[in-house]
C-alpha cells in the first residue's frame, strides 16, 4: 500500500490505526488519572508528542504535503462516516455490557437516541488504549496536519506564507504542541472524568476540532487578508494573554488535584469547604480557564481581519459552548456541594469574565 493511500477512503480508519499503533509501541509516561466516582483510577499512557514527531516523519517522507488541502471534502466525509459507525458500535457494546466498573458504566436513559448521542460508557477500552483519551489526541493531531497542508498549499500557490497565514499557523501550532506537551493535564478535565463517550464527543473530537478549528486557515487560503504590523503585534498580545491564562489556570487545577497542599503563586492554597480552590486564577473567576480558551480562539481568527464573519465561527461557537458547559457544571456542583457551593460563589462571584459575567 502506498503512503498516499492513507488519505483515501477508508483513510481515516487507516490513519487512526497507524496513530494507535504508534501510541502502543512508543515509550511514554504512565499517568494515574483522578479518582473516579467508584474509587478507581485509570492509568493513561502519554506519548502524544513523540507519536506526532514519528507520524510527521513517516508521512513527510512519502505523502505530498498538500494532499489534505486537496482532498478536504473526501477526508471530511470519510471521517464523519467513521465517527457514526464507532458511536453505534460503542452504544451497542454499552447495552451489552454488564460490568459495573467505571470504564463501562452503562446506565441507559431509556431513550436510544439519547444514549447514542451522549454515550453509555465513561472510559471504553480497546486492548491497552483508552479510546476517549486517544480520540481527543487524534483530533488535535489531525487539526495540526490539516493546517500544515493548508500552509503548504499557500506556498505552492503564492510562493510564500502571507503574514496573516503565518500568524494563524504559529498560534495554532503552539496551541497543539502545548496540548501534547501537557497531555497529562487532560486526565483531570471534564471530558475525561465526567462525559460519557458517545457521538457528541466522538464527532466533536475527530470531526469538529480538525474541520472547524481550521476554518480560518481555509479562509486565508482562498481570500486575501492584509493586516498592519501593529495589528499583528496586538494579535500576538491577545494570543499570549490567552495562553498565559489558559495554561496557568489548567496547570493550577491539575497540580491542586494531584497535591492539594501545593503552593499557588508562592502561597498555600485557599479552599472553601476543604475542596473548592479560590487561589490563583481560580480566585479570579470560577472558570478562568474558559476565558483563556476564548482569547486563544479569538487570536486564531484576528489575522483574517474583519471583512467576513466566517473566520470567527470558532470563537463564536466556543463562546456558546463554554457558557452552556459552565451552566451545566454550575448545576452539577450546586447539587453536589450544596451550602458549600453558595459560600464558594460568594467568594468567587464571577463565572468566566471578571467584572462582567
Amino acid at each position: 500500500m502506498a503512503w498516499a493511500d492513507l488519505l483515501q477512503p477508508p483513510s481515516a480508519a487507516t490513519f487512526l490505526s497507524l496513530l494507535a499503533l504508534l501510541e502502543a509501541v512508543l515509550p511514554g509516561q504512565r499517568v494515574s488519572g483522578v479518582e473516579l466516582a467508584d474509587g478507581t483510577r485509570i492509568i493513561y499512557k502519554c506519548n502524544g508528542l513523540l507519536s506526532l514527531v514519528v507520524l510527521l516523519a513517516l508521512l513527510g517522507a512519502a505523502v505530498p504535503p498538500t494532499v489534505l488541502a486537496d482532498r478536504g471534502p473526501e477526508l471530511f466525509s470519510t471521517t464523519l462516516t467513521l465517527c457514526v459507525l464507532l458511536s453505534i458500535v460503542l452504544c451497542l457494546t454499552g447495552y451489552a455490557s454488564k460490568s459495573p466498573s467505571s470504564s463501562l458504566k452503562c446506565q441507559s436513559s431509556g431513550n436510544a437516541l439519547h444514549d447514542w448521542w451522549f454515550g453509555l460508557q465513561l472510559n471504553p477500552q480497546f486492548l491497552t488504549i483508552d479510546i476517549k483519551f486517544f480520540w481527543i489526541k487524534a483530533g488535535m493531531i489531525s487539526w495540526l496536519l490539516i493546517n500544515f497542508s493548508i500552509a503548504s498549499k499557500q506556498i505552492e500557490q503564492a510562493g510564500f506564507l502571507t503574514l496573516p497565514m503565518a500568524l494563524y499557523q504559529v498560534f495554532c501550532t503552539i496551541y497543539v504542541l502545548d496540548f501534547l506537551w501537557y497531555e497529562e493535564y487532560m486526565t483531570s478535565t471534564w471530558d475525561i472524568i465526567a462525559e460519557k463517550f458517545g457521538f457528541m464527543l466522538i464527532f466533536g473530537d475527530m470531526v469538529w476540532i480538525p474541520f472547524t478549528f481550521s476554518i480560518q486557515g481555509w479562509w486565508l487560503l482562498h481570500n486575501n487578508a492584509e493586516i498592519t504590523r501593529m495589528a499583528a503585534f496586538l494579535n500576538a498580545l491577545v494570543f499570549l494573554a490567552g495562553y498565559a491564562i489558559f495554561r496557568g489556570a489548567n496547570k493550577q487545577k491539575h497540580e491542586f488535584k494531584k497535591n492539594p497542599k501545593a503552593p499557588i503563586w508562592g502561597k498555600p492554597p485557599v479552599l472553601i469547604g476543604g475542596k473548592l480552590l479560590v487561589s490563583g486564577y481560580w480566585g479570579i473567576a470560577r472558570h478562568c480557564n474558559y476565558l483563556g480558551d476564548l482569547l486563544l480562539a479569538l487570536s486564531f481568527s484576528l489575522p483574517c481581519g474583519t471583512s467576513s464573519i466566517v473566520p470567527y465561527f470558532y470563537p463564536i461557537y466556543l463562546f456558546i459552548l463554554l457558557v452552556w458547559r459552565e451552566r451545566r457544571d454550575e448545576a452539577r456542583c450546586r447539587a453536589k456541594y450544596k451550602a458549600v457551593w453558595e459560600e464558594y460563589c460568594k467568594a468567587v462571584p464571577w463565572r468566566i469574565f471578571p467584572r462582567i459575567y
